[in-house]
């Protein structure tokens, strides 16, 4: 009986005949490659670096030799003999490597049968799309003796993403041929604090100016191993001090930017807002966060989810401008806007929902330009083409928005925080609309993400050193 596509069913000892034999053939995919090295642990340069591999003797990356091994197993353990197969002894020869692309094509071929034990020999050999031989060897294994029928299970689907080290290496590109800038690190009393400002300076992002009490911080770096070269420190008693110190450093131009340190937003914000000595523009001050998504294609900006509590239509629109201004120093020449709320209708009772209308009715206007604004978008809607399609919504930014603008803080930074830490995003955040930029991490971001959120700000430093 031939099984079906829904079973495996084995071959038993008694069924078994010299001579029989079984196939399996596979094409070699990147994935398969960078999928073995992570189980197995061998990341051998030649096997996953391309750029060593090219040195290597066969000039590119090539697999695994026990990748076809373990191909090997799989036709013991699903086909022939099949459930049941106990492994007692492998040999095996590599003959030539195999590429990405190339097709290798294993057969099993029963060779002896023992009847006193059960074992069986298979010969095996494995030859590539052009019939070259790739692999030979010999299998013996402890054939199974009752018959065994039984559907296939479901494995969960495996998907490949990029490291969060990639990502952020990758989100660093953008300050390439820039130089450091001058910012200050306000109340940096917690280890990743201190150590995000010290990568930033290591990563040729900052010239650090270490603003509070002294004798802390250095004990702090003291305790952690960490070398304050390089660093400017000023005193300053506490928290509030050292927000005031900061910002007054900025208005006079000695700061190109600040980052938050181990105080509360409210403290720095307190003084970045103050109306007489703070650092106040005619731009709503606002904040976005820059998402790198692993399942989602682009950088994802979200805002406000940070500073802005409720804004009303009109802080909406400066927010969104802060945000598309943001977008353009980012390279992104037209962002996509997704004005968020929960339906994708204008409903009265919603109040997310008429904003969204009024805002794009602004863009067609002329009162907000630079980037492309729909909405009201629902979130499944402003990032998945399938969910926009499904719902019969034709637009030039559902699936595939940059910006989300979301109603209110709470939406905004629950949105974030999940994207965060559900689905592996690397999030950095950054302040706009004040006369430099800020960085405003949560007290439990990585110094990774401040190094990231710091990028973000050297760039829109340069920008204004332009204008």
């Amino acid at each position: 009986m031939t099984p079906s596509q829904d079973y495996i069913e084995n071959r038993t000892f008694d069924e078994i005949v010299i001579g029989e034999s079984a196939t399996l053939t596979r094409t070699l995919k990147p994935e398969d490659i960078q999928m073995f090295a992570i189980i197995s642990g061998d990341i051998n340069p030649a096997l996953v670096d391309p750029e060593y591999a090219r040195s290597s003797m066969f000039h590119e990356v090539i697999a695994h030799g026990m990748w076809g091994g373990a191909l090997i197993s799989t036709v013991l353990g699903t086909e022939f003999p099949g459930p049941g197969t106990i492994y007692v002894g492998q040999t095996l020869n590599f003959e030539r490597p195999l590429r990405v692309g190339d097709t290798l094509t294993l057969t099993l071929t029963c060779q002896k049968k023992f009847a006193h034990d059960h074992h069986v020999i298979l010969d095996c050999r494995g030859v590539n799309q052009e019939g070259q031989p790739v692999l030979n060897g010999t299998a013996e294994v402890l054939a199974p003796t009752q018959k065994v029928r039984r559907p296939k299970q479901d494995l969960p689907e495996l998907h490949l993403t990029p490291s969060k080290h990639s990502r952020f290496e990758h989100l660093l590109k953008i300050t390439a041929g820039l130089v450091p800038i001058a910012m200050g690190v306000v109340h940096p009393c917690d280890a990743e604090s201190l150590k995000g400002a010290l990568m930033a300076r290591d990563r040729g992002l900052i010239l650090p100016t270490l603003i509070g009490p002294e004798a802390k911080i250095r004990s702090l770096a003291e305790t952690n191993v960490l070398d304050l070269a390089g660093c400017t420190l000023i005193d300053a008693e506490h928290s509030h001090a050292a927000a005031e110190t900061a910002v007054a450093l900025a208005r006079t131009g000695k700061l190109e930017a600040l980052m938050k340190g181990s105080l509360h937003t409210d403290e720095l914000m307190a003084a970045v807002v103050d109306k007489t000595n703070g650092l106040r523009t005619a731009r709503r001050i606002s904040h976005v966060f820059l998402m790198s998504v692993p399942s989602y294609p682009r950088l994802l900006m979200i805002t406000d989810a940070a500073v802005n509590v409720s804004p009303n239509l009109l802080g909406k629109a400066d927010i969104l401008r802060n945000a598309i201004d943001l977008a353009h120093l980012l390279k992104i020449a037209e962002p996509k806007v997704a004005i968020l709320a929960a339906v994708e209708t204008v409903n009265p009772d919603m109040q997310a929902t008429l904003d969204a209308a009024a805002l794009c009715k602004m863009a067609d206007r002329g009162q907000i330009t630079g980037g492309v604004v729909d909405g009201p978008l629902a979130f499944d809607n402003a990032i998945s083409l399938v969910a926009a399609r499904t719902k019969g919504i034709k637009s030039a930014v559902a699936g595939q928005a940059d910006i989300l603008l979301v109603p209110d803080i709470e939406s905004g930074n629950m949105l974030a925080k999940q994207l965060e830490y559900l689905a592996d995003a690397l999030a950095c955040g950054i302040v706009l609309g004040a006369r430099v930029p800020i960085v405003l991490t949560s007290r439990a971001d990585s110094a990774e993400t401040r190094t990231a959120s710091t990028a973000v700000a050297m760039v829109m430093a340069h920008a204004k050193r332009q204008q």
